[in-house]
């Protein structure tokens, strides 16, 4: 017997599930962290594990072992590049400084100039700005660069999650078909075999799609002749994936570096090419590469971002994009949750609202067109 609940159980149920859920994100952050980059890496690197799987007789071990030391080679020699040019950002701090002193000494003269404020009378307030901008840049730049035992310890967690993940996928496998009763063993089965080569297929298109914006930044960027080139390269490519957020703080973090370390003469130029890179993007190497498979919503993508960064910070924002698209995969090919599928995506016509929609709109329709051809009480002539 079939028993169903009142809507406000369901609810109640479902709100009490989220607060739970964000609870035990916040908690465990440390943990969950590198779990989640192990997996999204893991299902990256597992077309090259099952190569040398077939291909070239490696056991198991071996394969999951070699791809993930291969990730761990590649995100070690990224961030140590990243780290050198860190250290000559530091080191080039006070002419950070010595530029921002000079440029609000330049505004007070122009609005005494153009105003007739009292250079005394803006003294105080522009100064006090400024200081307070220096020494939080200051004080974010030290924590940045204090928390080199946090980095080591998350690329070592998500080095071990890799790992594990790429060695133990066909137990795991076996135990989420093995959670279901066994009517439903070959309908989950599929459900899970396709997820992951949706998910696959959308991750490597967006790790393309980040390594050509990354290149193309840095040849733009070697050419304007910025000095820190291949850090603002790696930030561009990064930050691009968050819509609307990641472009503007791309072209904000790349005009004031630039400001400061080659005048302003290059910060347009910065500002031309951060802008043409965005739109090639959008326009050409978005739609061919990541492919039209998984579409999501501005508003979704805009919610997932502020979430994510109450949750997780800077990580929960990166890792937004990839952990609403595997949502919504989950959520297009499981039945009952199929709407929500719906309203994480473009508004196009899905198969299982259109009879709905269609049969909603002909009724309306038709009533309509009747309330036209019948003629008013008062008009009728009196008999």
């Amino acid at each position: 017997m079939n028993q169903t609940y009142p809507f406000y159980l369901k609810l109640s149920c479902v709100l009490i599930s989220i607060v739970i859920l964000g609870f035990l994100a916040i908690i465990g952050e440390q943990i969950l962290i590198p779990m989640v980059l192990g997996l999204l890496i893991a299902i990256l690197l597992m077309p090259l594990s099952r190569f040398m799987e077939k291909r070239l007789r490696f056991p198991r071990s071996v394969s999951s072992i070699l791809a993930s030391l291969l990730a761990l080679a590649i995100i070690g020699g990224v961030i140590y590049i990243l780290s050198l040019q860190v250290a000559k950002l530091a080191n080039d701090w006070p002419q950070f400084q010595k530029q921002f002193i000079d440029l609000t000494d330049d505004l007070q003269s122009w609005i005494s100039r153009t105003f007739g404020v009292r250079r005394k009378d803006q003294l105080v307030f522009l100064n006090d700005t400024a200081k307070k901008s220096i020494s939080t840049g200051t004080a974010i730049l030290e924590k940045a660069l204090t928390s080199i035992g946090y980095v080591l310890m998350l690329t070592a967690f998500t080095f071990l999650f890799t790992l594990f993940f790429l060695l133990y996928r066909t137990h795991l496998l076996k135990f989420l078909v093995a959670s279901f009763s066994e009517t439903y063993h070959k309908t989950v089965f599929e459900i899970i075999d396709n997820i992951q080569f949706m998910v696959k297929k959308y991750l490597v298109g967006l790790f393309l799609q980040m390594l050509i914006v990354t290149i193309l930044s840095l040849i733009a960027y070697t050419i304007i002749g910025v000095k820190y080139n291949f850090m603002l390269a790696i930030l561009t490519g990064i930050l691009n994936i968050l819509p609307y957020i990641g472009i503007l703080t791309a072209l904000l973090i790349g005009a004031l570096i630039t400001f400061a370390t080659s005048g302003v003469s290059h910060v347009l130029f910065i500002v031309i090419a951060i802008v043409v890179i965005h739109a090639i993007d959008g326009n050409i190497i978005m739609p061919r590469v990541v492919g039209s498979k998984v579409k999501i919503n501005s508003l979704i993508v805009i919610i997932g971002l502020v979430i994510g960064e109450m949750l997780w910070g800077i990580a929960g924002m990166l890792l937004t994009i990839p952990v609403l698209a595997i949502l919504k995969i989950v959520f297009d090919r499981v039945e009952g949750l199929q709407s929500w599928g719906f309203l994480m995506g473009e508004d196009d016509d899905v198969p299982i609202f259109k009879s709905t929609f269609d049969k909603y709109f002909l009724v309306k329709k038709t009533k309509i067109e009747k309330v036209e051809i019948i003629p008013d009480s008062k008009d009728e002539p009196t008999k």
